[in-house]
């Protein structure tokens, strides 16, 4: 008789950063590992979010007994309010973690009908049917980050998390080893391991070490000091406000998402300022230049931010001014280090100076780097390693490593989003792929936009558009006016009046052709004038604006 198998499915996160989704199937029950999104790249024009597509859980709805969080990052819990309105199961997560789904979900008018539940980590496991989900404190740039153990009649998977080794934690709350220790000795059937700094040698620095640069920038500091980091981490924001009271400075903070989670994160006691340290920016800017700390959004450039918005001096209620010093306290994500190049100089520009990971380790990782992946496979020992969250080149560095602790290359599984993994004691394997892929969200709009109409966005963005509008007689087949000419992202009307005026020739002809012909076909007529136009714009420019003919009937 053959051993019994579990089934493991990536639905997100794999061979791509962001939009973590996991699956855990075994017989009739289905257990889901966060539900995070991604952000878009710029080829993605208009879209605001990415999230999994979960149609593969809606096709089995029935089996589904819950969505379990490793911790409160939105790569990891941001797709819920897209994710729960269809798919309305119990949700479990340490508190901090619920406490910043709570928000988001207020955010959509959603906490009502959500069933959200708080876990301990170490406290004993949740039984979802014939799998019990076991929390194990780890280490990562967000308190109340767990690896998940996933306990089957085919064995014990465990889920790493977005984790790191941090012999110096913040918080004083180091990761589990005696207990991830302990499931090792027992034999663990499968590993999926977090992947993102697999190409890194050595390891991660402690979060300690950007407390220390604090230190030294603000015995250095003057002025004001401006502190942009992730809204998330809350560990980073405490050394802020620490070292903020040491100087005996007030803080103030910039930026909805980071008031918004001080707060959850302050009244749940994952944050500790003494009273009166935080203060409104209304106080803040009566105070002494020399008493006062800014925390703010705006860490990776994006428009909207504050930090991005006080750089392009137009925030209303803080201004740059010479002798600031602003500590850009993040890495840039790819994609976004033109955006945070442009923010730096605009601050330099305005006066300030500026602190960012170039020029002092303001910085450092919350994920693992390559002795931290070597000492997590160790310590579980795994039958099957499977490394997740990273592109692919980070999977490939992965495997490197695996080879170096002598792990045969058959037990590495290296899986894309949507197949089905079986593991089993006897065997692991790819065997099969479920349906998957990324919903878009644009404004309001969730799955509406696709790659059809992203396609048409692009060449509207690099072609530009021109509308030609003319005025037919029903009944005779006879223009009766136009073509008139619109035209937008082509060229500038004002300077290319004789182009304009001579495509507006070209279309005549077409007219007086169709006329002649006696064609009455709205298809066909349209088609007539595009292909004439754009051959003549591709002549008389070398470039293909998207042509869209109007016809007006009277």
């Amino acid at each position: 008789m053959a051993a019994p198998a579990v089934s493991l499915i990536p639905l997100g996160g794999t061979r791509e950063i962001g939009k973590n989704m996991m699956v855990v199937e075994f017989g009739d029950d289905i257990v889901v590992i966060d539900a995070g999104v991604a952000f878009p790249d710029e080829e993605l024009l208009g879209i605001d979010l990415v999230v999994p597509d979960i149609g593969y859980l809606l096709e089995n709805a029935n089996r589904v007994r819950g969505i379990v969080l490793t911790h409160g990052h939105e790569d990891h819990i941001g797709a819920l309010p897209y994710v729960l309105p269809r798919l309305n199961v119990p949700v479990y997560g340490t508190k901090l973690t619920i406490g910043l789904v709570q928000k988001k979900l207020e955010e959509h008018h959603l906490q009502k009908q959500a069933k959200l539940h708080v876990v301990v980590p170490g406290g004993g496991p949740v039984k979802l049917g014939q799998i019990s989900v076991e929390w194990i404190r780890t280490n990562h740039s967000i308190p109340d980050g767990c690896a998940l153990a996933f306990h089957t009649p085919a064995g014990v998977v465990i889920h790493s998390g977005d984790f790191k080794i941090d012999p110096t934690p913040i918080d004083g709350r180091h990761t589990d080893i005696a207990r991830l220790s302990a499931l090792g000795e027992k034999g663990v059937l499968a590993l999926f391991c977090d992947a993102t700094n697999a190409e890194r040698p050595g390891y991660t620095p402690s979060e300690k070490v950007v407390g220390e640069t604090f230190d030294r920038v603000f015995e250095e500091a003057e002025g004001r000091i401006l502190i942009a980091t992730f809204a998330s981490n809350i560990h980073r924001i405490q050394q802020a406000i620490d070292t903020a009271v040491r100087c005996r400075r007030k803080v103030g903070i910039a930026g909805r998402s980071m008031r918004e989670n001080v707060a959850v994160a302050e009244e749940l006691g994952y944050l500790q300022a003494p009273k009166g340290t935080l203060v409104e920016l209304e106080e803040i800017n009566r105070l002494p230049d020399d008493k006062v700390v800014i925390l703010t959004t705006g860490s990776q450039g994006e428009p909207m931010a504050a930090l991005t918005r006080m750089a392009n001096n137009d925030h209303r209620q803080v201004q740059i001014r010479q002798g600031d010093t602003v500590i850009i306290s993040a890495t840039p994500i790819p994609g976004n280090e033109s955006l945070v190049g442009r923010t730096i100089d605009n601050l330099f520009r305005l006066g300030a100076e500026v602190v960012y990971k170039e020029v002092a380790q303001v910085h450092v990782s919350g994920h693992a780097s390559q002795e931290e992946i070597k000492f997590m496979t160790n310590m579980v020992r795994p039958r099957y390693l499977i490394p997740f969250h990273g592109e692919y080149r980070h999977l490939a560095a992965f495997l490197k490593i695996a080879e170096e602790l002598g792990i045969d290359r058959e037990r590495v599984l290296i899986p894309d989003i949507g197949d089905r993994i079986e593991v089993s004691r006897e065997k692991g394997a790819l065997t099969g792929h479920v349906s998957s892929g990324s919903v878009f969200i644009d404004g309001l709009g969730v799955g509406d936009v696709g790659h059809i109409v992203l396609r048409d966005r692009l060449s509207l963005a690099t072609n530009g558009v021109l509308v030609v509008v003319v005025v037919m007689d029903k009944q005779k087949g006879r223009f009766l006016s136009g073509p008139d000419i619109i035209t937008r992202g082509f060229v500038y009307v004002r300077e290319s009046e004789a182009l304009l005026e001579a495509a507006k020739k070209q279309v005549g002809g077409a007219l007086k052709e169709i006329e002649e012909k006696g064609i009455t076909e709205w298809s066909v007529i349209k088609a007539k004038i595009q292909e004439n136009l754009s051959s003549y714009l591709d002549a008389a420019t070398g470039r293909r604006p998207n042509i869209l003919p109007i016809i007006i009937e009277i």
